[in-house]
Parts: C-alpha cells; sequence; structure tokens
C-alpha cells in the first residue's frame, strides 16, 4: 500500500469520531459565545501569547486557527457523506487559483452571527476585525482571470454542495509582486506570501507522490506499441500535498484545494557534504523544489520553458495519483473510474493529464489500450479561454522527448488513431489531417496542447457565447465539424458572496433588508428588485454606499501612492493583465486627449475624473512594460499640472490583486471593457464591476454582449467595431496612420506621446508604444476605435451630469446581474459536462 493510499484510509476511519463530534452539536455552525472563548484558546494554549501583549498578527493566527478548527470538522463530514455515497467527484486542475483572503471569507461563510461575534470578540481586545484581517497576504496563486474563474467555481461548487477537490500548485512565490521605480517602470520582487506560517493550510505529509521526468521508455521489442511500457532512468522527485479548506456560504459542505509542493527524494547529501561540496550536497531537494517555485516562470530562456512544461506536468501527475489512491482507496475498481471523477481542465496547461492518464492506467494498472482511451476520454473535458493564436500552447517534440518520453509515445498513439479516422471520413484530405494533428510539422515539430485536450475530452466548452461561436466557426472549425456534439457554451459567472457580500457591505444590507438573504446563494433572487431602480430612496441609498465605498477607496489610494482625489469626481477603472489585445493603451490614449482639451479651454466646464490603473505585466511582455510605464508618466505629467487640479487625476495602483480588487470594483462608476472585439474569450470584471454598480463602456466582445442583453442597451456604453468588422479591416489590410489623417485629435495625441511631452527624460517606452500602434498590421486595432470611443466617454460625461439618472442606471445594472453568479455557470457544468448531483 503506498502512502497515499493508507492515509485515504486513515483519514476515513478517523471520520467516525470527528462526525460524531459535529453532529453532537445542536447546529452546523460555532455556538453562540463560543468564539471569543476559542480565540483565547488558540492564543494562550497553542501560540503562548498574553491577550495583552498580543500583536495584531498573532491575533490573526489564532481567530484563523479557531475558525479552521471549525471547518475541518465540517470538510471531515463532508468527505465521510461523499465517501459513503459512492458519487462522482468533480476534479479541477488548474495552474492558477486567486482565492483571496481566507479569514473574512471563513466568517462570512460561517453566517452573520460569528462574523459579528467575532468582530465583538477583537473589540474586547482593543482591535477591529478589518485591521486583524489586513495581517494576510493573498496567496499570489494566479495572475488574473483564470485564476480568480477558479476560485470563483470552488466556492460556488461548496456552496451548492457538490463534491469537488481543487488541483494546482503551492507556489513558494506566487506571481511576482509589482513594484512601480521613480521612473515609472514596472520592477517585479519576489512575492512573500509564505513568509510567515499560514494558518489556512494543512500540510499532508503522508499525501505525497513520486514524479518523474526524463529516463526512456521501454516496451517489449515483439509487442504492440499499445502495450504496457516500463519508464526507465528517471530522475524522480516527491509531490506533497498542502489542503486549502473551501467552504460553502451558510452550508454544511466543506471541499478543498489541493496544492502541490515539489521535494526531493534524497533532500540531503552527507557524502558532498563531507567532502566539502554543500552546493551539491542540496542541489537535488534545490532541483525539486524549483518545480514549484514561481508562478509563470519567465519563458524567453530554454530554461524558463522547460520549467513551465515540467511544472504542468509535475501537478497533473500528483493530481491523477491521487485521483487513483481515493478511488482505489474506497474499493472501487477502475473500470468505474468515469462514474467516479469528472476531470476539469481549466485551459491547456493541464493537457497533458491526457496522455498521462493512459499511463497510469496502462502501464501501472495494466488495462488495455482501447479500455484506457474510453474511460480517459469520459473523465476529461476541456475549457478553452482564449482564441489568441500565440496563447494556445505549443511545446517543442524534443523538448517533450527529452523531458517526457513516454507520454511523446502516447501522444504519438492518440494521433494515430484520430487521423486515421480522420482518413475514414475525409479520403485523401491530407491538408485535412495536417490542419488538425497534435503534431505540427511546419518549421520544428511541436506538440499542439488545444488539440490534444479537445481529441483527449467529451466535451469542449467556450466561456462566453460570442467565444464559443468563434471558436466553433474559426479556431478549431476542423474539431466542430468532426465532433459537432462535443462543443458547448458555459458563460462565466463570479461569486457572489466574495465580489457584493464580503466586497460591497453595503449594498450586500441594502438587498438584504429588501428582499432577505436568499440572494446570497441565488443570485437571480435580484430579479425581484428590479423595479427599485424607479424608487428615489433606494436610488438615493445606491449614491450614498457608492460615495462611502469612494471614500474608502481615496484613502488607500493616498495611503499607497499618495495621491489625494476626489470623492465626487466619476471614478473610471480599468483592472486587469496588462496585454495589448485588453487595450489599455485605448484608455490611455483618451485620457490624453482628455488632458490636452482641458488645456486648451481651462475654464470650460467639464465633469471631474478620477481614472484608475491596475494590473500587472508579464516579465517578458516587453510591449506590456511599456505600457506601464507610459501610464505612471502620463498620470506623473497630469497629476502635478496645476491646470488639472480638481478635473483630471489618473492613478497606477501597483500591485493589483484580490485584497485591492474588492476595494476598488464597489467604488467603481464606470468599468472598461475595451478589448478588441473578437479576442477577449469573456472577461468576469466586467460583471462584477456591473453588479456593484457601475455602468460599462465597452466593445461587443465577450461577455459584454451577453450584459448589454441583460441590462438593456440604454444601460451600457458600447462602442467600436464588433468581431466581424474587425476581421473585414484586417482582411483589407489595416493601416494605422492612415487614421491620423482622418482625426486631428488622435494625431494631437500621438504627437504629444511621441514627441517626450511625459517622459522628457525617458522617451523609450513613449516610442516603443506608439511604434506598435503605428506599425501596419497592428493586431489590436487601437486607432480604428479611438474616434468612436471618444464618442463613447462624451455620453457618458452627459449621463454623469444627471445624477438621478445615473444611479438609476447604476441600478438596472447591479439588479440584472443574476444570470452572471458563477452558481449558475457551475449549474450548467454540473448538468451538462460533468453529470455531478449535489451531496446533501
Amino acid at each position: 500500500m503506498n502512502e497515499a493510499v493508507g492515509a485515504t484510509f486513515q483519514v476515513n476511519e478517523s471520520m467516525n469520531t470527528a462526525v460524531s463530534l459535529f453532529a453532537s452539536r445542536r447546529n452546523v455552525a460555532l455556538q453562540p459565545g463560543m468564539l471569543h472563548a476559542s480565540l483565547h484558546d488558540r492564543l494562550t494554549r497553542a501560540l503562548g501569547k498574553l491577550p495583552e501583549t498580543a500583536t495584531a498578527r498573532d491575533l490573526y493566527d489564532a481567530l484563523s486557527l479557531a475558525v479552521r478548527e471549525e471547518l475541518a470538522l465540517r470538510w471531515l463530514a463532508t468527505q465521510r457523506r461523499v465517501a459513503r455515497a459512492h458519487v462522482k467527484r468533480v476534479c479541477y486542475l488548474s495552474v492558477e487559483f486567486l482565492p483571496g483572503n481566507s479569514l473574512l471569507n471563513a466568517l462570512s461563510s460561517l453566517g452573520e452571527g460569528v462574523l459579528e461575534e467575532a468582530r465583538d470578540a477583537l473589540r474586547e481586545m482593543h482591535h477591529d476585525l478589518e485591521e486583524i484581517a489586513a495581517q494576510e497576504i493573498d496567496p499570489g496563486l494566479g495572475n488574473g482571470g483564470l485564476g480568480r474563474l477558479a476560485a470563483c467555481f470552488m466556492d460556488s461548487l461548496a456552496t451548492l454542495q457538490y463534491p469537488a477537490v481543487g488541483y494546482g500548485i503551492r507556489y513558494d512565490y506566487g506571481i511576482f509582486t509589482q513594484v512601480i521605480d521613480e521612473d515609472g517602470a514596472q520592477r517585479e520582487i519576489a512575492s512573500s506570501w509564505l513568509r510567515l506560517r499560514n494558518p489556512w493550510e494543512t500540510p499532508r505529509g503522508n499525501v505525497r507522490y513520486t514524479v518523474r521526468f526524463g529516463g526512456r521508455s521501454v516496451g517489449d521489442p515483439g509487442g504492440d506499441p499499445t502495450d504496457p511500457h516500463l519508464w526507465v532512468d528517471t530522475h524522480d522527485l516527491y509531490a506533497v500535498g498542502f489542503d486549502q479548506l473551501i467552504p460553502g456560504n451558510r452550508s454544511p459542505t466543506v471541499n478543498h484545494l489541493r496544492l502541490w509542493s515539489g521535494r526531493a527524494i534524497r533532500p540531503f547529501d552527507v557524502d558532498a557534504f563531507n567532502d566539502g561540496d554543500y552546493a551539491a550536497a542540496v542541489r537535488e531537494q534545490v532541483d525539486a523544489k524549483n518545480v514549484s517555485r514561481l508562478l509563470y516562470p519567465d519563458d524567453r530562456t530554454h530554461q524558463g520553458r522547460e520549467l513551465r512544461l515540467k511544472q504542468q506536468y509535475f501537478f497533473v501527475s500528483a493530481s491523477l495519483q491521487d485521483m487513483l489512491a481515493t478511488h482505489l482507496g474506497e474499493g472501487r475498481g477502475l473500470e468505474t473510474l468515469a462514474d467516479a471523477f469528472a476531470i476539469q481542465l481549466n485551459d491547456t496547461h493541464p493537457a497533458i493529464a491526457i496522455p498521462e492518464m493512459l499511463r497510469l492506467l496502462i502501464d501501472e494498472h495494466g488495462m488495455r489500450w482501447a479500455d484506457a482511451v474510453r474511460i480517459s476520454q469520459a473523465l476529461f473535458s476541456y475549457t478553452n479561454h482564449t482564441l489568441l493564436p500565440e496563447a494556445l500552447e505549443t511545446w517543442p517534440v524534443a523538448m517533450f522527448e527529452r523531458l517526457l518520453p513516454r507520454h511523446l509515445q502516447i501522444i504519438y498513439l492518440i494521433n494515430r488513431d484520430f487521423l486515421v479516422s480522420v482518413a475514414g471520413r475525409f479520403p485523401g484530405d491530407v491538408e485535412r489531417q495536417r490542419a488538425l494533428s497534435i503534431i505540427t510539422e511546419e518549421g520544428e515539430r511541436r506538440v499542439r496542447m488545444a488539440h490534444l485536450a479537445i481529441i483527449g475530452s467529451h466535451r469542449v466548452n467556450g466561456v462566453a457565447r460570442l467565444h464559443s461561436e468563434l471558436m466553433r466557426r474559426q479556431v478549431f472549425a476542423g474539431f466542430a465539424e468532426l465532433f459537432p456534439e462535443r462543443f458547448v457554451n458555459v458563460t462565466n459567472g463570479i461569486s457572489v458572496r466574495r465580489w457584493l457580500k464580503q466586497s460591497n457591505p453595503g449594498l450586500a444590507a441594502l438587498l438584504t433588508e429588501r428582499i432577505g438573504f436568499a440572494w446570497e446563494n441565488d443570485l437571480e433572487d435580484l430579479g425581484r428588485l428590479i423595479g427599485a431602480a424607479d424608487d428615489p430612496a433606494f436610488r438615493r441609498r445606491l449614491r450614498e454606499i457608492k460615495r462611502e465605498n469612494k471614500q474608502r477607496l481615496a484613502h488607500e489610494l493616498e495611503r499607497r501612492i499618495g495621491l489625494a482625489v476626489d470623492v465626487d469626481s466619476l471614478f473610471d477603472v480599468q483592472v486587469k493583465r496588462i496585454h495589448e489585445y485588453k487595450r489599455q493603451t485605448l484608455n490611455l490614449l483618451y485620457v490624453v486627449a482628455r488632458y490636452l482639451r482641458i488645456l486648451d479651454a481651462p475654464d470650460a466646464p467639464i465633469v471631474p475624473r478620477t481614472v484608475i490603473f491596475a494590473g500587472k505585466a508579464a516579465p517578458g511582455y516587453a510591449v506590456a512594460k511599456a505600457t506601464v510605464k507610459l501610464i505612471n508618466q502620463v498620470a506623473r505629467t497630469i497629476n502635478e499640472d496645476p491646470r488639472t487640479q480638481g478635473r483630471l487625476r489618473v492613478a497606477f495602483v501597483p500591485d493589483y490583486d484580490v485584497s485591492l480588487a474588492q476595494k476598488i470594483i464597489p467604488a467603481a462608476d464606470l468599468s472598461q471593457q475595451i478589448s478588441t472585439a473578437g479576442l477577449e474569450a469573456s472577461g468576469t470584471g466586467n460583471m462584477k464591476l456591473a453588479l456593484n454598480g457601475a455602468l460599462t463602456i465597452g466593445t461587443l466582445d465577450g461577455a459584454n454582449i451577453e450584459i448589454a442583453e441583460h441590462v438593456g442597451a440604454d444601460n451600457i456604453f458600447i462602442f467600436g467595431l464588433n468581431a466581424g468588422e474587425v476581421a473585414a479591416r484586417r482582411a483589407v489590410g489595416w493601416v494605422p496612420r492612415a487614421e491620423l489623417e482622418s482625426d486631428a485629435v488622435l494625431a494631437r495625441v500621438i504627437d504629444a506621446i511621441a514627441s517626450g511631452r511625459f517622459s522628457p527624460d525617458d522617451g523609450a517606452a513613449a516610442r516603443r508604444v506608439v511604434e506598435r500602434l503605428l506599425a501596419d498590421g497592428e493586431p489590436y486595432l487601437v486607432l480604428a476605435d479611438f474616434a468612436d470611443y471618444v464618442r463613447a466617454q462624451d455620453r457618458v460625461d452627459e449621463l454623469y451630469r444627471h445624477e438621478d439618472e445615473w444611479s438609476r442606471k447604476a441600478a438596472i445594472n447591479a439588479l440584472n446581474m443574476g444570470y452572471f453568479s458563477s452558481d449558475r455557470s457551475v449549474r450548467e457544468y454540473a448538468d451538462g459536462i460533468w453529470d455531478v448531483k449535489p451531496v446533501l
């Protein structure tokens, strides 16, 4: 029995006592009045601290331990209930998870009584809950929407009582911490989220699996290629599990997120140490830990690219071994594996799980090829998150051959069977086979991971209606023709608990006052309040709440970047990963145009604006980093110009993460969703901002289209080319410089930037951005949409002058967001893709 299977049995046996204790309580929540005593007990007995000398961090640790212990009992009860029911579990594989802070989320999930009791207990100790919660550092386990979506889905799975496990990597340093230097440039430093103890994780030292790399694959010389093979002469390391509990809101279900950390099989070489070679003595441990050091190592180097592939295989191998150990530990046969698990691939990063599952079933458990393929395909489904060709992962065949030789053999076999089926349906169509093959033969031979994911899964979904249509009609049209039933749409959603209940307590209280708290677990219940948009008292209260949120954000901006802003100005927000297709540059061009307009007529009436940018650029993405620098250079020039006082302020807020988002989003008046039409898969920031009463200015892209349908065309500012028009403009040859000849405002803006007006001492970033914008065929058509964007911004100004009408439209937006809950998304996955049921 391997360690993990033994651990599974041990946990199951221990559940009886724990669950009996849990069941003996009168209800599932902490008993009234117990939290204060529990906090005192953990502070003194677990941490050895006296209440009168305890620091804020001590109190955070003690309170976190007390709450986590409650969640642990619920988790044990959940695991026992699921194991006894022998039901199908969801296993969500993602290289990113962005859970945000855990303390407030856990307290909130346990109910208002527990939250208020925590607040009262800390108040008696002369602290407030917000101060204590601020001690927590966000886990930097993601970079943007991919990781946040995964976290929202985990929240919804627990709230809706679906049995689920999330699997990912416990990055020691996560995504980098973003620092803005004096010259406005982004600098990356290591994240410190694990510098102090993390009270929310449970190390599972006995849940560890061997993960192998390199070596060679050896089969029977006279055997069939599909027969079991031996993978020998490998370099091995351990994947050790760390669990973070995921509570459902007002629900007894607690699921878990299992994150893997690399450890050496032989962590210390005594002989090398005694020989004086101290570096060699720990080299194996260093190499093993490198696989889980950092999210998205810079792939400009060969070593960085190789490490990314190793990371992907490392976590999926451990995760699949964990699933098999759980399954076998419950006394179930491998032939029923597809009845026990639904494995969701969150983008192509975990797609290597498909050949790994086949390897485990065939090589480790002796299953026949045909049976293994049938079971594997029934297990996997794949979510595509991008239409950008450069973002559809491919790996060199030579790298696969060196790192994962057995998996390359299996991929060749999958591809062989697939191409035979294509040839059977389309005899002689060699070009079709070449286009659909997992292996691309043009130039360097590479493995196309999206093709592998599509062929190896029983369902493939896009994440917004337009995205799914473009996926079927364009990017994967050949596959959609072969497998039309395989392609489906599930529009993304957001967790209302995180993005309204916790982020915007004022609005949450107003909603609960009007319709009770059922909306927390059923956001579509907001539909009962739609008429409130026409209620003057409701609109007035909305304005009061928005102003309170803007005051909180104003204090945060002053604290973080030293910028004082007017809370009565329009808060204009674009917060997301810095990327050319998201078009922060279009926003910046308009900021410059607005600045020049102010200088031309300093006494003319104008709606005051505070323009807020936040987001990180990938370390190796030179144009994105130049954009960050240019934003900061423009911001400095505008903010230091006395003529803009009370009229325009620009803020770039560094190190955007979930906690910062929870401060910015409730305060936003205007939501910038301005990606090039046809390139944003869905977006979820658009949903979060609209739910919190921001009006959207955006293109007909991603989920913007569906948001417009739900809130009404009169309550959103749509502009720019649509996806068809973008394609047509590219087809005839897109020449950005031609736009300057017909648009004097745009020409003046480009000249102001290119001339060094905002960067007199260092114009490199400005030159790089302008050269990119003016390059023939510029892929994101920024300048093509500028004039219409300016017209839409004029409409924004006009509406904002009418306070009550703006509030009415803000209310309509917020109250029509019920469809965009991640609970709805998860139910659609559960019914249409996973075939799983809640375990009540």
